[in-house]
């Protein structure tokens, strides 16, 4: 029996991320396609399957999973004969889900704080504390590297490699040398590399419809 999966996708988004974890996993997949310029996630169809309208979301047999983190984790445990994901009694497991809440309970809020330069709030209400915080802690846990964890990739670093890319192409995550080491040398895996170039092609795809259709 295959874990055969649905994936719900828009380019140039958070479910490129999730895309590429499922190359890595060589899982396989369906791609469910949205094109958010046409506005096809705020149709009926997709709102009954994330009421948000976000993407990712993933549907596994009868289960729908929507949050990216979640999805991850999800995927990950789904394949563990690739490797990517700790077992439970892993000394990595605890870790490991660590850092993938702080990618969404810390890393993002600060970023979004940062990015619509909003004063932060103060370190005894914030969820991640300070900005310089969130990126030195991350730092730190790189130096150690090569990966998140250590010595062996885990489905972690796609996310924080996809994170931190997007964060320093648009300046506002710092360029520190353990991020753009990380990164860089992340990027260079098959996975990414296939994926950010059919990214890119379908995203153009996406602009043509939507000029044709009339839409700005």
């Amino acid at each position: 029996m295959t874990n055969q999966v649905e994936l719900f996708y828009a380019p140039q988004t958070r479910a490129t991320g999730v895309r590429v974890l499922l190359e890595e996993l060589g899982a396989p997949y369906k791609l469910n396609v949205l094109n958010f310029k046409l506005g096809e996630n705020r149709q009926p169809r997709y709102l009954a399957v994330n009421p948000s309208g976000k993407v990712p979301a993933l549907r596994s047999g009868d289960a729908v999973i929507t949050e990216q983190v979640a999805i991850y984790i999800y995927a990950a445990d789904l394949f563990p004969e690739k490797g990517l994901t700790p077992a439970l009694d892993d000394p990595r497991r605890g870790p490991y889900l660590r850092w993938f809440v702080h990618m969404a309970s810390c890393f993002e809020p600060a970023l979004v704080d940062r990015a619509l330069k909003r004063e932060e709030p103060p370190q005894v209400m914030s969820p991640y504390g300070s900005f310089d915080t969130v990126m030195e802690n991350m730092r730190a846990q790189l130096a150690k590297g090569p990966y998140v964890l250590g010595e062996r990739m885990t489905a972690v670093d796609v996310l924080w490699a996809v994170g931190l890319r997007w964060g320093m192409m648009f300046g506002i995550v710092p360029e520190f040398d353990e991020f753009k080491s990380f990164t860089q040398r992340y990027f260079e895996r098959p996975a990414p590399v296939k994926v950010l170039q059919e990214d890119q092609n379908l995203a153009k795809e996406q602009e043509d419809a939507a000029v044709q259709a009339g839409v700005d």
